[in-house]
C-alpha cells in the first residue's frame, strides 16, 4: 500500500513516515502543496495524508485540484485548524476524513486503515441512481435538474448508499465509513441522517428512494412515483 503525506512540518513529516514504513506501508513525503498535489496526481496512491497550512498551495486548494481532475485517491485532512468550518470546507472540497493535531497515532493507523477498506482506487465523478445524481467530486446533489441542498455529513451518507446502489448497506458499513473511528456514540444516528436524507431527496419530490430493509439496514433505488 502506497502512501503520500504532505506536511511542511519536516520533524513530523518524518516521523510519520517512520510510524508508517514501520506499518508495511511504502510512503513518498512532500513538504508543499504544489508537489502534493504533482505527487497525488501522477504516482497511484491508495491514500493522502494532507495537512491544511502548506506553502505554495494549500491543503484545500490541493485537495478541491484533486477532484476537479476526477482523482479519487482517499485524503485524510491532518492539521491543527480545529474550527467547524475548517472541518466543513475540508470535506467540502472532497477530502474524506479529517483530524486535528496534536493526534493519537493509535487512531490516525485506524482511519487510514478505515480509508483504505474503502478502496483506493478512483471513484466515478458522477453517481447516478434514477434521476438523482450525485456528484462526488464537487459534493453536490441534484433530482432531474433541481439542486438539493444537504449538510457534509448528509452527503457522506447519501454517497455511501449511491455507490452501492441497489444493495443493503446496514448501519454499521455507514457508520465505518461515515464516521471516524474515534466515534463511540449510538449507532442509531445513522437513522436520524436517514430520516433527515429523506426529507431532502425523496418527500419534496414524491418519491420513494431509500429503502428500509428491517433488521439489515438501507437500499437506494431508482424511486418512483
Amino acid at each position: 500500500m502506497r502512501l503520500l503525506v504532505v506536511e511542511d512540518e519536516r520533524e513530523l513529516a518524518e516521523s510519520l513516515r517512520r510510524g508508517l514504513i514501520a506499518e508495511g506501508y511504502s510512503v513518498d513525503v512532500a513538504h508543499d502543496g504544489s508537489t502534493g498535489l504533482e505527487y497525488a496526481m501522477t504516482e497511484g496512491y491508495q491514500a493522502v495524508i494532507l495537512d491544511l497550512m502548506l506553502p505554495r498551495l494549500n491543503g484545500f486548494q490541493v485537495c478541491a485540484r484533486l477532484r476537479e481532475s476526477r482523482v479519487g485517491t482517499p485524503v485524510l485532512v491532518l492539521t491543527a485548524k480545529d474550527g467547524e468550518y475548517d472541518e466543513a470546507e475540508a470535506l467540502d472540497t472532497g477530502a474524506d476524513d479529517y483530524l486535528t493535531k496534536p493526534f493519537s497515532y493509535v487512531v490516525l493507523l485506524a482511519r487510514v486503515r478505515a480509508l483504505l477498506r474503502r478502496g483506493g482506487e478512483p471513484r466515478p465523478a458522477l453517481l447516478r441512481v434514477g434521476d438523482l445524481v450525485v456528484d462526488q467530486a464537487q459534493r453536490r446533489c441534484s433530482r432531474g435538474t433541481t439542486p438539493i441542498t444537504l449538510t457534509a455529513k448528509q452527503f457522506s451518507v447519501l454517497a455511501c448508499l449511491a455507490r452501492r446502489a441497489n444493495v443493503v448497506v446496514s448501519k454499521a458499513e455507514i457508520l465505518d465509513e461515515v464516521w471516524d473511528a474515534a466515534y463511540d456514540g449510538d449507532l442509531n444516528i445513522v437513522e436520524v441522517y436517514i430520516r433527515a436524507l429523506r426529507r431532502s431527496i425523496d418527500v419534496p419530490f414524491g418519491v420513494r428512494s431509500i429503502e428500509t430493509v428491517r433488521g439489515v439496514g438501507y437500499r437506494l433505488v431508482d424511486g418512483c412515483a
